[in-house]
Order: structure tokens, then C-alpha cells, then sequence
């Protein structure tokens, strides 16, 4: 099973390009992020004559998240209200659509796009900082339950240095400070695996290229889009990419899909493989 994530940066001037990458590509689920339509506009017919059921939660022209599944979805929660809701922030956090997750073959998908932040002292940094903590709150309540789930998509942080490509330009500055670091690891809590860094522990691995300063051509990207497994499913997991040709396209988001190849439902002796 294929399951991937992608930062569009609208589905709407992307939606030939989508379109091609799932033809080609035979992905099962895809989590799609900035969307930015609403959901009335969101080209639902496009992915059904492909084969797909899709579950949307967008607003106009910013935000917006969608999974994309050949596989029934279910049991869907938009927002961090669905899940928790005896917070003082949610109503706030919850007007910018960047959170839906569904059950879909017996997995718990959660598909997020964590704010950029702007800059750390900006009032949208602390809207990330809240917004990260109410993830963990999310993550701890959804778990509890001890489905199966792939967390994935735009998290707006690279983890570690080696997923900037020059670590030393940007020491404390957005999307690579300790802090946001640190609420990244607080969220996961322990109960998620990157699964991109099992299989590719190297350098120069990127899933976003900036618009600007000729950044695609110099190859001076950062890995911020992740997918992150619980156990049972990471030890399902065979493989996980970037695909960078789509970046290479005229007119392309500035974000590559990443993608991930899980053996599931697991056979017993697969059960038996841990790393």
C-alpha cells in the first residue's frame, strides 16, 4: 500500500499535475495540503473517475488539507475539536483548516499542516507554538485507542540540521529553531517513528525548494513534509521517498511528494520483523 503526502499549494492550479503524478504513481491514499479553496470548489470529480473517495476541510485561497483514497474513509474528524474539546484555544486554532484524519483500512491517517510562523517573534509563532501543543494533546487522546497511524504532511520544521542545506544560515531562525524542535518531539511523544530516516539516514534530502533565490536549481531545499508511524505499522514499512519530479514541472508547488510503502494488512511472519 502507497500511501503519500503532498504540499499542493492549491489544488486548483495543481490539479493536472496531481492528476498525472496518481496516474503514474498508483498511490492508495494521498494527503493533500494548502489547498486553499473551498470545499464547494475543491474538483472532487477529478479524483472520483480516477477511483477515489476524498475528505475535504478547506477555506478560501489559504490552508485547506484533503486525503485522497481508493480505500473507503471513515470515522473522518476535521479539526482538533472533533477529538478534543475542553480547551480555551480551539475555536481559534480551529478557523484555519490544517488538521483532518479518517480510518481508512484500518489505519488511523492524520493529515496536518502545521503554521509557517512567520518569524519567532511574530504573533503567528505563537499561534505555531499553540498550535503544536494542542497537536500533542490530539495525538496523546487519538492514540489511545491503539489503532495504527501515519501522521504525515507539511509540518513547517526541519527536524535536524542535516534537513537544511545550510544548517549554519539559519541557526534559530523559523522552521529550524530548537524550540519548534522541541515542540515537534513533545507532539510525537515518543509514539512516532520518521519513517523517511529509517530507510534514507543521508544528506541532502529535500522536500522543499523556496520560489525564490533560484533555490530549485542550486538544489538548496529543506526537508519539512514527513511521515511519521506508530510501531505496529512501522514494522509494515518497506521503503519511503521524495519524489522530486514533480518539483521539476512547469508551474509545480514548491513542496515534493513523499511517500511511503507499507505492507498492510500484515502477514504473520511480517509481524514478526522489527527494526
Amino acid at each position: 500500500m502507497l500511501v503519500a503526502t503532498w504540499n499542493v499549494n492549491s489544488i486548483r492550479s495543481r490539479i493536472d499535475l496531481v492528476k498525472e503524478w496518481l496516474v503514474n504513481n498508483k498511490v492508495d491514499i494521498l494527503c493533500l495540503q494548502e489547498t486553499k479553496t473551498e470545499d464547494k470548489f475543491f474538483p472532487v470529480e477529478v479524483f472520483s473517475k480516477l477511483g477515489y473517495e476524498v475528505s475535504i476541510s478547506g477555506q478560501k485561497s489559504y490552508n485547506g488539507v484533503a486525503i485522497i483514497s481508493k480505500f473507503p474513509i471513515n470515522d473522518i474528524k476535521i479539526g482538533f475539536d472533533q477529538v478534543i474539546n475542553d480547551f480555551k484555544y480551539l475555536s481559534l486554532l480551529d478557523e484555519q483548516k490544517r488538521i483532518i484524519s479518517a480510518e481508512i483500512n484500518d489505519i488511523r491517517i492524520i493529515n496536518v499542516y502545521v503554521p509557517n510562523g512567520s518569524s519567532i517573534n511574530s504573533d503567528k509563532f505563537i499561534y505555531k507554538e499553540q498550535w503544536l501543543e494542542y497537536l500533542q494533546f490530539y495525538l496523546r487522546k487519538i492514540n489511545s485507542s491503539h489503532t495504527p497511524i501515519c501522521l504525515l504532511g507539511d509540518f513547517n520544521i526541519a527536524p535536524e540540521d542535516r534537513d537544511i542545506h545550510t544548517p549554519s544560515n539559519y541557526k534559530e531562525s523559523i522552521m529550524a529553531s530548537s524550540k519548534e524542535r522541541k515542540l515537534l518531539k513533545n507532539a510525537l511523544g515518543g509514539e512516532f517513528e520518521d519513517v523517511f530516516r529509517i530507510f534514507e539516514p543521508g544528506q541532502r534530502n529535500w522536500s522543499w525548494w523556496d520560489y525564490r533565490h533560484s533555490a530549485w536549481e542550486r538544489d538548496n531545499g529543506w526537508r519539512i513534509d514527513h511521515i511519521y508511524l506508530t510501531e505496529d505499522l512501522l514494522n509494515c514499512a518497506n521503503s519511503c521517498w521524495i519524489d522530486k519530479e514533480p518539483r521539476s514541472k512547469e508551474k509545480p508547488s514548491d513542496h515534493a511528494p513523499v511517500v511511503v510503502d507499507i505492507s498492510w494488512p500484515p502477514s504473520d511472519d511480517e509481524n514478526e520483523f522489527f527494526f
